[in-house]
């Protein structure tokens, strides 16, 4: 609904909503861990991208974003000379890099952080999310933004990566998502942080 949230709420939105690739549950079935299948269970959430209203509604309550994905979302979005580009430093079936939209008053910039399938920088855990972000590159890209940054908004909230970052970084964090079973997780890895 737009009217959760009034218009420049938040100083900044970091997120990473649904591409709409179908990210479904046999192309994941086929990756292992350890040797043995992840099920993720039904996903349902990656059909189809979301729609203009809430590209729209995610650009009105803030008065900068960084939105992952963004490749997927050119259509809807205004030009822009700031791109993030996550290199995750991997190989096979996965994409090299991923890219984030932003309207951030800098240049494209790049970081690397090793995300292959299973083999991940510092081994950080996976939390049952299929496209789950590392906190390190969600930390990076908020730090992306102006230094008068207090408060950040996901609204596509996944496991709570944005909001680890937040807590990491002293910063005021709200969050939304509809997927209870990834809320609660987002919840417990937020509460953890803090």
């Amino acid at each position: 609904s737009s009217d959760l949230m009034a218009d420049r709420s938040v100083d900044v939105v970091v997120t990473d909503p649904p591409y709409g690739i179908n990210e479904n549950e046999r192309k994941i079935a086929s990756r292992v861990r350890g040797g043995r299948v992840i099920d993720y269970g039904p996903v349902t959430w990656d059909k189809e991208r979301v729609d203009a209203a809430a590209i729209e509604h995610l650009r009105r309550v803030s008065s900068q974003q960084v939105i992952f994905g963004g490749n997927y979302y050119a259509d809807l979005l205004p030009a822009s000379s700031s791109w993030i580009v996550w290199d995750k430093m991997n190989s096979g079936d996965f994409a090299d890099c991923e890219l984030a939209w932003t309207n951030l008053p800098k240049a494209v910039r790049r970081i690397e952080c090793l995300w292959n399938g299973f083999a991940r920088e510092g081994n950080e855990e996976r939390f049952d999310h299929p496209t789950q972000k590392p906190v390190k590159v969600i930390e990076w890209a908020i730090r992306q933004a102006p230094d008068d940054v207090a408060t950040v908004c996901d609204p596509f909230l996944g496991s709570g990566t944005t909001g680890v970052a937040c807590a990491r970084m002293g910063l005021t964090f709200t969050g939304i998502e509809r997927e209870r079973k990834y809320f609660d997780i987002a919840c417990r890895r937020i509460e953890q942080a803090y």
